[in-house]
C-alpha cells in the first residue's frame, strides 16, 4: 500500500520532521517493502526561505512552500493523480501557512482519498480561526490521531468532534539496544557527576531559570551534579528577541555561582546521539512554565530511554509519567524542585525504580510497535471514501443555519443608528456612522419584523429611517457619512449610497409595518426621485431600479415611475451589450464589486414589466457570474484586490460579505423568475460561504458574538465585524427562510 505522508520532513529534534521520518521508517518496517521510496510519497513542508536549501531524499515527491497557498492547492492535484491509497498528514497551525496554518484546509478538501491527520497540538482555548480549522478538519478526515486522553477528552468537549473519529496512539520513541547507563556515562566522561539534562528549542517557556534557581539548593548538598542544557535557540525566538534568553540564563547562572554545574550545548544533534544522552543522564527535567502542551517529543524520548523524569504538570507529563513513572512539582517552583532532586539524589535506588519504571513502559511506544499501529489504521480506512464529496447536491437544510440572531446589531446601534465599523466584535465609535449602513439595516429590519414579528427589530425601523432622513439634502440627495458627534463629513454621498437608499424606502414603502413608516418613506422617496435621471454609474442605476420595483409593487399605476424603471434598466442592457462577447457576457470590461448586484436588478425589472429582452440579458449575466464564481463547488467572489479584467487574471482575495448578499439575492430572485429550483441550490450554496463553504473553508459567521468577520482574506479572515458585513449576512439569512416559504406557498 502507498501512503502519502505531509508535513515537515528533514529530521529536527522531536520536531514533526523527526517524527514523519520515525513514522514512515517504523510502518516501512512492518511491512515486505522495505524501500522508504516504494511506500511513502512524501509532501514535505519548506520554511519560508529554505526551499533550495534542504536535499531531500528520493521518497519526497512534492515540496509546498509554506506561504503560497496555490502549492498546497498543487499538491492535492500531485496526491490525487499519484498512486497513493491514504494519507497521514501531521498537524501543527505553525507549520502551515497563512494565519494558523489555514491553508492546509485547501489541501484537505481537494484530496479525493482518505486521511488521517495527527494533532500533534490541541488548543483548550484556541482563537476563532483555530478552532474553525479544526473542525474543518474533523469533516474532511476519515481519522484523527492523538497521543493522550487529554487529547482526545479535548476535542471531544471544546470541538465536538465525534468519538469514533478519534484514535489514541502515543508518540513513538527509538530504540538503541546495547547503551547501558554507566557505560555511556563513561564515553561523555560524566562518571564524576550527577548529570541533569533538558533538551529541545530553546524559549522562556521551556522554564529553564525555575531550575537553575534550584540549583544552589542541590549543589550545597551534591557539588558533583552537572546540569546541561540541550538545543539551540527556537527560530521564531531568534528572529524577534535574540539571545536575549540565553543571555538572561547565562547570567542567572554567574549569579548563583554555578559556572562549574551548568554547561549550554548550544547544537543540534543526531538522533542517535541524543538518545545516548538520554541514557546518560541521571535526571531529565521538563520546567515548563504552563500546562497547555498536549504532547511533548522531548518528554516521550526521555521515558522512552528509559531516564528518571521531573517535570511540571502540564497535560502530557500528568499522564505519560503516571504510575510512578516519573515525579511532578509545580510550575515556577524552584524550591520544591530543589527538595525533590535532594530527596532522590540521597537516594540512588529512588532514581532506579523511576528509571526501571520508565524504561519498562518506553517498551510499549518503540516505533516499530507504533507503526503497527499506524499501519493497522490505514488498513482500516483504505477503503472509505472521503467525508464529502465535491459534487454534492445542495438542498437547503435548516439545521445548519445559525440561530436568527440581532445581538451584534444591538452592539453597533444607537440613538442615532447603526455605527460603521467594529474593532473584532467591539463597535468602533470613531468612525461614526454612514448612509449605506443605515440603508441595510432599515432593509434588515424591515425583513426580520416581517419574518419573526421581533419587537426589537420594529423599534430598529424608525431608528434607521430617521437617520436616512437627518441625512438626506434640499436637492433630495443624501449625505452619506456622520460623525460619533453627529456632524456631517460630506456634501454629498455617491451614487452607490443613493442606490441603496432608495433600495432601502422602496422595501419600507413595500413591507412597511406601520402605515405612518409607509408615509414618513413615501415622502422621502418622494423627496429623491428628480435625482433618479442623473445617476450615471451602473451600481447606483441598479440599486435604486431594485428600489423603485418595490415602490412599484406598491403604486402599480404609477405610470412616471414605470417609465424611469425602463429608461434606467436601458442604461445597463445596453452597457451589457457594450462590453459583452461570446466568452464575456457582463455589463462592464471588468468584474469588480457588488458584481451580482446589477443582473439582480435587472430580474427585479423582468419581475414588473416582464420584459422578455431584459429578462435575456439578465439571464445571461447570472450565468456567467455563477461560472466565475461557483464553478470550484463552493461560491468564490472576485477579489477586491484588483478585481477580473477581461482577459485578465482574477483577484481571489478579498472577498467581501455584500457581494455573497447579492449573489444569494440574486440566485432567489432568479428563481422566482424563472422557477428553476437550480437557483435555489445555487442561493443555499452562496449563503454557506458565510458558514465555512468558501475558498479557506473557515466561516466568517461569529456564534460567539453573532456578527459577521468583515472579509475573506488570502491568509485568513478579517476578524473585525462591521455593520456592512454583519447586515450582509443577516439579509442573506433571512433570504434563505423566505425562499423555503416561496417555495412551500408555490408549491401548494
Amino acid at each position: 500500500m502507498k501512503i502519502a505522508f505531509v508535513g515537515t520532513y528533514p529530521p529536527r529534534q522531536c520536531g514533526i520532521g523527526t517524527f514523519t521520518n520515525n513514522l514512515i521508517k517504523s510502518i516501512t518496517a512492518n511491512t515486505e517493502e522495505k524501500d522508504i521510496s516504494k511506500l511513502a510519497n512524501v509532501i514535505a513542508l519548506n520554511d519560508p526561505g529554505a526551499e533550495d536549501v534542504y536535499d531531500y531524499p528520493k521518497e519526497v515527491k512534492f515540496t509546498i512552500r509554506q506561504e503560497h497557498q496555490r502549492d498546497y492547492i498543487n499538491a492535492a492535484k500531485y496526491i490525487n493523480l499519484s498512486d497513493s491509497q491514504v494519507c497521514i498528514l501531521n498537524h501543527e497551525f505553525g507549520i502551515f501557512g497563512g494565519d494558523d496554518g489555514v491553508y492546509i484546509l485547501s489541501m484537505l478538501y481537494r484530496l479525493k482519498i482518505p486521511v488521517i491527520v495527527v494533532f500533534h497540538t490541541v488548543l483548550s482555548e484556541p482563537s476563532f480561526l483555530q478552532e474553525n480549522i479544526v473542525r474543518e478538519i474533523s469533516k474532511t478526515t476519515a481519522k484523527v490521531v492523538v497521543m493522550s486522553q487529554k487529547a482526545r477528552s479535548m476535542l471531544k468537549k471544546r470541538y465536538e468532534m465525534p468519538d469514533d473519529k478519534i484514535s489514541i496512539i502515543e508518540h513513538g520513541v527509538p530504540y538503541y539496544p546495547g547503551i547501558s547507563h554507566q557505560k555511556i556515562k563513561e564515553k561523555f566522561n560524566f562518571s564524576e557527576h550527577k548529570v541533569l539534562l533538558t533538551f529541545g528549542l530553546i524559549s522562556r517557556n521551556k522554564g529553564i531559570e525555575t531550575v537553575i534557581n534550584a540549583l544552589p539548593a542541590v549543589v550545597k548538598k551534591h557539588p558533583d551534579v552537572l546540569y546541561i542544557v540541550m538545543g539551540k535557540t527556537h527560530p521564531n525566538v531568534l528572529k524577534h528577541a535574540g539571545e536575549e534568553y540565553r543571555n538572561y540564563l547565562n547570567l542567572l547562572v554567574k549569579r548563583n555561582n554555578l559556572e562549574n554545574n551548568v554547561i549550554f550545548l548550544k547544537t543540534f544533534l543526531s538522533e542517535e546521539v541524543l538518545f545516548e544522552y538520554l541514557r546518560a543522564c541521571d535526571i531529565y527535567i521538563t520546567p515548563y512554565l504552563n500546562e497547555a502542551q498536549i504532547t511533548s517529543g522531548t518528554l516521550s524520548y526521555a521515558v522512552g530511554a528509559g531516564a528518571a523524569v521531573l517535570s511540571t504538570p502540564y497535560w502530557h507529563a500528568t499522564e505519560l509519567l503516571a504510575d510512578e513513572r516519573g515525579r511532578i512539582f509545580d510550575f515556577n517552583d524552584s524550591n520544591q524542585l530543589a527538595s525533590i532532586l535532594n530527596e532522590i539524589l540521597d537516594d540512588p535506588e529512588k532514581i532506579e525504580k523511576l528509571r526501571n519504571n520508565a524504561y519498562e513502559y518506553g517498551k510499549s511506544i518503540r516505533w516499530p510497535l507504533i507503526g503497527k499501529k499506524y499501519l493497522s489504521l490505514t488498513n482500516s480506512i483504505k477503503k472509505e471514501s472521503p467525508s464529502f464529496e465535491k459534487d454534492k447536491k445542495i438542498i437547503i437544510d435548516t439545521s445548519m443555519l445559525p440561530k436568527f440572531k440581532l445581538d451584534h446589531i444591538k452592539r453597533l446601534t444607537d440613538d442615532t443608528g447603526i455605527v460603521q465599523h467594529a474593532r473584532y466584535g467591539i463597535p468602533n465609535l470613531k468612525e461614526g456612522y454612514c448612509l449605506d449602513d443605515n440603508a441595510r439595516a432599515l432593509i434588515m429590519a424591515l425583513m426580520s419584523y416581517r419574518q419573526s414579528k421581533d419587537e426589537q427589530a420594529l423599534d430598529y425601523i424608525q431608528i434607521y429611517l430617521s437617520y436616512i432622513q437627518y441625512m438626506q439634502t434640499s436637492k433630495g440627495t443624501f449625505r452619506n457619512f456622520l460623525s460619533f458627534s453627529r456632524n456631517f463629513l460630506d456634501e454629498e454621498g455617491s451614487e452607490d449610497s443613493f442606490g441603496r437608499t432608495i433600495w432601502a424606502l422602496g422595501y419600507l414603502i413595500y413591507r412597511s409595518p406601520k402605515l405612518s413608516y409607509r408615509e414618513f418613506g413615501t415622502e422621502i422617496f418622494g423627496n429623491s426621485i428628480a435625482n433618479f435621471d442623473k445617476l450615471v454609474h451602473l451600481r447606483g442605476i441598479a440599486n435604486t431600479l431594485i428600489g423603485i420595483s418595490y415602490y412599484i409593487k406598491s403604486f402599480p399605476s404609477d405610470e412616471e415611475m414605470i417609465q424611469k424603471m425602463k429608461k434606467m434598466s436601458k442604461s445597463l442592457t445596453d452597457a451589457f451589450e457594450k462590453n459583452s462577447s461570446a466568452d464575456w457576457e457582463w455589463f462592464e470590461d471588468k468584474l469588480t464589486y457588488d458584481n451580482a448586484i446589477l443582473p439582480l436588478s435587472l430580474l427585479h425589472t423582468v419581475e414588473i414589466t416582464g420584459d422578455e429582452y431584459v429578462k435575456k440579458i439578465a439571464i445571461k449575466a447570472v450565468k456567467f457570474l455563477e461560472k466565475v464564481t461557483l464553478s470550484d463547488g463552493y461560491l468564490s467572489i472576485v477579489g477586491s484586490e484588483g478585481g477580473y479584467p477581461k482577459g485578465g487574471e482574477r483577484a481571489v482575495f478579498d472577498q467581501q460579505a455584500i457581494d455573497t448578499m447579492a449573489s444569494v439575492r440574486m440566485f432567489y430572485q432568479a428563481y422566482k423568475i424563472t422557477k428553476e429550483t437550480d437557483y435555489l441550490e445555487k442561493m443555499y450554496l452562496s449563503y454557506l460561504w458565510y458558514l465555512g463553504e468558501n475558498g479557506l473553508r473557515i466561516p466568517l459567521y461569529d456564534y460567539e458574538t453573532s456578527g459577521c468577520c468583515d472579509g475573506l482574506k488570502s491568509n485568513g479572515v478579517n476578524r473585525n465585524q462591521g455593520a456592512e458585513s454583519t447586515l450582509a449576512y443577516l439579509i442573506s439569512h433571512i433570504t434563505v427562510l423566505n425562499s423555503i416559504e416561496y417555495e412551500f406557498e408555490h408549491k401548494n
